[in-house]
């Protein structure tokens, strides 16, 4: 039985039991403090804890889920996998113990031919919780299972709870015998392998309190609503049903081990550690696609991670096999297939994910390449140089290095260096990088609190009653009062001018600094007749605006009261940029898909810079679209309008949010156009779009793996850069002689004359090269039976020049006798060699591979090729005489 009808079977069964169907939540969590959907209740739990008020009696789902604790298991065992998915049935205050065992007795045993699963009653054994003697006699009842084959057990196995005081439960298991062959008799408590659980039934139907552990907990009485909670693991059925040990063989995952064994050229089943990394390729490769469906893109923090970690250790699984060239294009189609009759949006959608998984493997190839030559390099000199008898240990700080410089993984350094017999000081290197974050996390609150103690503002801020009123949507003045002052970050009573103050203000219209628009600026004059210019506006604590500005004129104190005025200019150049950057956003997702989502923002006056995800370049003629998409609906004058309401009602609107951002249970909606571009946003923004003139995009760039950027003008910046174009244009006209109009041709003339000069010249370079072969030749030293010429060529522009002098004087040196040529030269501060052999020397046992190996080794690289040509080359401009002293002594060793 294929998985995807398992599936099917479920919720039609449930579906004809009065069940609403309710489709998979998306993998990503919607609790902060999980990265994703690890378990098919986890979207029911507000309904279980009376949090939110159920919409059906009855539910049943097909959750997708993905656990990575376990990551370094997969496929070491028969069990352990990241992605999948979950069967559940869900009873809000309808049926309870006898409807939720009758309904799993039923599905479990009944005919397949009535659209159930068919299991042999005989082997059917279950678990209760050792007080739950209503679940026992149910199932003595309902199932009629004798006393041997229902075992009991304790809180540890089969008691619920969320590990919060809450609603709480009894739970009874289901497992099926899989026989003799497979382990020990006595049920589920001698032996889970034997025994394999495939259903779990929770009873929720007590309060608990005072709860210590997952064992130590009050109970306070039973609910007046219980509830029950299922969950059958889809995989684990599909091996049973599908007879395999295990499930890496079943239909929707065994395709791609079957994709790998045949690019790799392995068979399946052969070689134990060749089955495990198959295995974790096709593990990895199905949950990476279902992460990149559900929005997911690689990165370096969070979600991203875990999806950049999947991919790469599958990359690496098909390196270790054998498969040097890219494999994901062959690997991810199969997955496709697979998955898709379960979900068919993999198939729809699958060229939008496909490039996000192909850009990663191919940014890892090259980090790969460079990485593992370094790495390598750094452990050749730590075996020659560690003590016999001794293991040599990489420091945390090459292996900080390499992640930080080369983007190296750490879990990749400690899996290739065990690999060599060399470990990692793991703990250094963790040390490092919370260093690292320490201090990127110091630089930002420096910012946010400008210097002083964090305990300053939070002394002030308990001491105010609520916190400070922004009135900066509507009013651009106002009357303030001071509540809070600190001179070089210390609370004072007052100050006197001239001095660097911050001030805290019980109301205020100043925007602080949040969400990527920046701080407004203005005056504070005091009625006393103090004044202080407002440069920055800070949050440094949740609630509470901070002033930052300097005390110019007169003395302010605690309780002073007086004018706040921001620079309303800049003010209007800011939220022009703001509501720019939502118009640049919506129209980036009509102009090339809804999946490139912001990664951060910076709107300043008259100019935007906004970060989005991406794993590869927006087109130049995409760039023009949005553009021209933005300025026709800037014309258009569209309304910009803003409402808070309830998160849950934004959601249904459709109102975007900031990937990974923390919204309260009540948020602002900026909506422009009607429901044309709609954010939660608490910026300010323009009335009506066409108060922000103009919008220039200057470009878009990479900031970093799968982070792309652009920029742009708005109002008077897009004025001044078209104005200063035009300027540009007119220069050109002159200087060419040409229309502007024919400027693109001229320039384009110019340029491909500029080549063709630059190639001219490069063969004269080449010639002058190429001119010296013949005195090489005729000056070959005799390295026992084998004629050598080393060469350092000097400063060269390419390896291509070093590559043709050497095939060059190996031609001049004949086949006759054994005849080995290695030139040396520096392109661009790096140094490089090119090793050359003719027949007679390779059938002398002399191979170009090893001796470009011997030489970079000393250049502190590496490199190598095919045994008649080999290339490479390393750091050390300065080894290159030694590196070529080494090639002779290689032909010695070789030859000899």
């Amino acid at each position: 039985m294929r998985t995807a009808e398992i599936r099917k079977r479920w919720l039609d069964y449930f579906e004809a039991n009065g069940h609403t169907v309710v489709p998979s939540a998306s993998l990503i969590s919607p609790d902060p403090s999980t990265l994703f959907t690890i378990a098919g209740m986890v979207p029911f739990i507000p309904y279980m804890t009376a949090q939110q008020t159920p919409p059906w009696d009855r539910a049943t789902s097909v959750q997708k889920c993905v656990r990575t604790l376990d990551i370094d298991e997969v496929g070491k065992t028969t069990r352990h996998g990241t992605f999948f998915q979950m069967n559940g049935n869900f009873s809000f205050g309808d049926y309870f113990k006898e409807g939720a065992i009758t309904y799993a007795w039923d599905l479990v045993t009944g005919s397949r031919d009535e659209g159930k699963y068919g299991f042999d009653p005989e082997t059917v054994w279950v678990t209760v919780y050792h007080e739950d003697h209503e679940a026992r006699e149910l199932w003595k009842r309902i199932a009629g299972l004798p006393d041997e084959r229902i075992q009991s057990r304790g809180k540890k196995d089969n008691y619920w709870s969320t590990g919060q005081p809450g609603p709480a439960g009894p739970c009874s298991e289901i497992y099926i015998d899989r026989g003799p062959e497979f382990g020990r008799e006595g049920g589920p408590v001698v032996d889970e392998d034997r025994y394999l659980e495939i259903w779990n039934l929770v009873f929720m139907q007590y309060a608990i309190d005072n709860v210590k552990s997952k064992e130590d907990f009050r109970i306070v009485g039973e609910l007046q609503r219980k509830n029950i909670d299922t969950g059958m693991g889809l995989e684990r059925v599909a091996y049973l049903l599908q007879g395999k040990d295990n499930l890496y063989e079943i239909d929707e995952v065994f395709p791609v081990i079957a994709a790998a064994a045949e690019l790799s050229g392995k068979t399946y089943g052969a070689v134990h550690d060749d089955d495990v990394r198959m295995r974790v390729v096709a593990d990895h490769v199905r949950s990476a696609l279902m992460i990149i469906g559900d929005g997911v893109r690689p990165s370096n923090e969070g979600r991203g991670y875990v999806l950049r970690r999947l991919l790469r250790r599958s990359v690496r699984a098909m390196r270790l096999l054998g498969v040097d060239e890219p494999s994901l294009p062959s690997l991810l189609p199969v997955s496709r297939d697979a998955m898709s009759p379960s979900y068919p949006e993999l198939a729809t959608d699958f060229e939008r994910l496909s490039q996000v998984a192909y850009a990663e493997e191919d940014a890892f190839r090259r980090t790969l390449a460079s990485g593992t030559t370094i790495l390598d390099t750094s452990v050749r000199k730590l075996k020659e140089s560690a003590p016999a008898g001794q293991v040599p240990v990489l420091g945390g700080d090459q292996a900080f290095q390499l992640h930080d410089t080369y983007g190296f993984p750490i879990d990749l350094t400690l899996e290739m260096a065990a690999e060599q017999g060399v470990q990692v000081d793991e703990n250094a290197f963790r040390r490092l990088m919370s260093e690292q974050r320490q201090r990127a996390r110091e630089d930002a609150l420096a910012k946010r609190r400008g210097g002083a103690d964090l305990a300053a503002y939070e002394t002030i801020d308990k001491q105010l009653d609520k916190p400070v009123e922004f009135l900066g949507y509507t009013d651009t003045t106002a009357e303030v009062g001071i509540v809070g002052l600190l001179v070089d970050g210390v609370p004072a009573p007052a100050a006197t001018a001239p001095a660097d103050v911050e001030v805290v203000l019980d109301r205020t219209p100043f925007y602080a600094e949040a969400g990527g628009q920046l701080a407004d600026h203005g005056t504070i004059v005091l009625d006393g007749g103090a004044s202080i210019e407002v440069d920055d506006v800070q949050r440094p604590v949740k609630g509470l605006s901070v002033h930052r500005g300097r005390l110019v004129e007169g003395t302010a104190a605690l309780g002073d009261r007086g004018t706040g005025t921001i620079d309303l200019a800049r003010r209007k150049a800011i939220s022009k940029a703001h509501s720019a950057t939502h118009m640049i956003h919506k129209a980036l997702h009509e102009t090339v898909g809804p999946d490139r989502t912001q990664a951060g923002s910076e709107n300043s006056p008259s100019r935007v810079r906004f970060d989005f995800r991406s794993s590869s370049a927006v087109p130049q003629s995409a760039l023009g679209e949005i553009e021209e998409r933005v300025n026709t609906l800037l014309v258009d004058n569209l309304d910009v309008t803003d409402q808070v309401m309830p998160i849950a009602e934004a959601k249904a609107l459709g109102a975007m949010a900031l990937f990974g951002e923390k919204y309260g249970d009540r948020v602002r909606v900026v909506s422009i156009g009607g429901d044309w571009s709609r954010e939660l946003c608490a910026g300010t923004h323009v009335k009506q779009s066409g108060e922000i003139g103009r919008v220039t995009l200057l470009g878009e760039s990479s900031v970093g793996s799968g982070v792309r950027r652009v920029e742009a003008l708005v109002g008077d910046g897009a004025y001044g850069f078209q104005a200063k174009e035009h300027a540009l244009v007119g220069q050109l006209t002159q200087l060419l002689g040409a229309r502007p109009d024919e400027l693109s041709e001229r320039v384009s003339s110019l340029v491909t004359r500029l080549r063709d000069a630059e190639k001219e010249l490069a063969g004269v370079r080449q010639a002058q090269l190429l001119a010296a072969a013949g005195s090489l030749a005729a000056g070959a030293a005799q390295v026992g039976s084998v004629r050598v010429v080393t060469h350092d060529a000097g400063d060269v522009a390419s390896a291509d020049d070093l590559r043709a002098l050497a095939l060059d004087v190996r031609s001049r040196l004949g086949e006759a006798d054994p005849a080995v040529v290695a030139v040396a030269g520096v392109a661009k501060g790096r140094p490089l060699v090119v090793a050359a052999t003719n027949a007679s020397a390779r059938q002398a046992g002399v191979r170009a591979g090893a001796l470009v190996k011997a030489a970079s080794g000393v250049l502190g690289g590496g490199g190598g090729g095919k045994d008649d040509v080999a290339q490479g080359g390393g750091q050390d401009a300065a080894a290159v005489p030694a590196a070529l002293d080494a090639v002779r002594d290689a032909v010695a060793a070789q030859a000899s």
